[in-house]
């Protein structure tokens, strides 16, 4: 199915004359900011992504309420939605997620149609998989027989001596199998005809024991690319991952269009709940990302990442320092993050915002937006930045912060 070209169609046109209508001018540092891109991103578009860059984890699969997420990331002005189509398991329901977002997305990009929107292609498949029918277009792209089934979720794991790890019924997939690769690249197809520019592959990092010159890697990237060629909205996708590494390249080339990871927050004992940002602290990636040739043409020294505040769970200790590994407070770094005043929580953004930008140029700060969060001493389970109301009650109200710093970058 070919995919209309950004903008071109009096629909979409006329769908952003009535979302400026209704929401004002979209709110942006600087009128000459471009977020212009054609089947390649520049580095300084990339950067004004990046830059107004913000996880919303769920946005487009029923998490929190879709009016006023889109009224909040219109009014902060943000440009790349991370984990909007966030599926982590449970692929039973898979296609009617797709179904669901499928009748969403549009809504968003009525809104802003600048805006990228990112799906999550994560290091985990359980036996539900086996659910999901086979298309035969995903067959036909990767060279293989077309046959009528469904997907396979042994054959997509490591060999029984390389599973070591595992998410509860769930299984890491190995990337070197031809049924993951397959798997994949129906996830990426999909996730692209919906109108998804972005996607995030979870932790590569695991899932490639067995590609150490990252060749299944490649033909994956190179599969899911050239679809988006002809697929996507400006015929191309933003892929990203974590890399704890620094960053997966391939004979001088990069794989990614840009990296992320968790900010990876050092708390201080001795102040109770505060945390700062180190260089050198855990594996945080500031001054590692790698470099290369990109996908689109330009080299760099340190591919261009996101950091941001992720989710995990709670240690045992939850409040408690010294809780070992990467716990802040006890907690992951969402739940910490939630846990402080909202004084507190504006002055931290401003404090990474600028600790983030000035001691590694090739970095940015993801903005938390809504996120998983883990808080056993008071059974809060999600982190919602919007303004609290009668539609966003658990709303914490820190989208005033974000609008202010992106506000003042120049």
């Amino acid at each position: 199915m070919e995919r209309r070209r950004f903008l071109t169609s009096s629909l979409e046109a006329s769908a952003f004359a009535l979302a400026k209508r209704a929401f004002g001018s979209f709110p942006s540092a600087s009128p000459q900011r471009s977020y212009e891109f054609h089947r390649v991103i520049s580095r300084e578009v990339l950067g004004h992504y990046l830059s107004r860059a913000i996880s919303m984890e769920g946005l487009l699969n029923g998490r929190g309420n879709l009016d006023d997420n889109i009224r909040m990331l219109s009014s902060v002005g943000a440009k790349y939605i991370g984990r909007s189509l966030c599926l982590w398991g449970g692929e039973a329901r898979l296609l009617q997620n797709f179904e669901r977002a499928k009748k969403q997305l549009p809504q968003v990009h009525a809104a802003d149609p600048e805006m990228i929107l990112e799906a999550c292609i994560f290091e985990i498949v359980t036996p539900e998989v086996e659910q999901v029918p086979v298309p035969d277009w995903a067959f036909i792209a990767l060279g293989l027989p077309v046959e009528k089934r469904s997907f396979r979720y042994e054959a997509m794991l490591y060999p029984p001596a390389q599973r070591k790890r595992s998410w509860g019924n769930g299984g890491i997939p190995d990337v070197s199998q031809t049924e993951t690769q397959l798997w994949f690249y129906f996830l990426a197809a999909s996730y692209i005809d919906l109108g998804c520019e972005g996607l995030h592959f979870g932790q590569m990092e695991i899932m490639d024991l067995n590609d150490p010159d990252l060749t299944h890697y490649a033909r994956v990237f190179a599969l899911v690319r050239a679809y988006a060629e002809k697929h996507a909205r400006r015929g191309m996708v933003l892929c990203n991952a974590h890399v704890p590494s620094g960053g997966l390249v391939r004979n001088g080339q990069l794989l990614l269009d840009f990296h992320a990871f968790p900010l990876r927050i050092k708390e201080v004992p001795d102040r109770p709940q505060e945390a700062i940002l180190e260089v050198g602290f855990s594996d945080g990636i500031y001054g590692r990302s790698k470099g290369g040739g990109t996908y689109s043409g330009w080299q760099c020294e340190h591919l261009p990442y996101l950091v941001e505040l992720d989710n995990w769970g709670a240690s045992k200790q939850p409040g408690q320092a010294r809780a070992g590994e990467n716990w802040v407070w006890g907690y992951d770094e969402i739940s910490w993050f939630a846990h402080q005043s909202k004084q507190y929580r504006s002055q931290w953004l401003r404090y990474a915002w600028d600790w983030v930008r000035k001691t590694d140029p090739s970095g940015y700060l993801e903005m938390p937006g809504s996120r998983t969060e883990t808080s056993p001493l008071d059974g809060h389970r999600w982190y919602y930045a919007n303004a609290p109301s009668p539609k966003v009650p658990e709303g914490l109200g820190d989208e005033e912060a974000i609008r202010t710093i992106w506000g003042s970058d120049r």
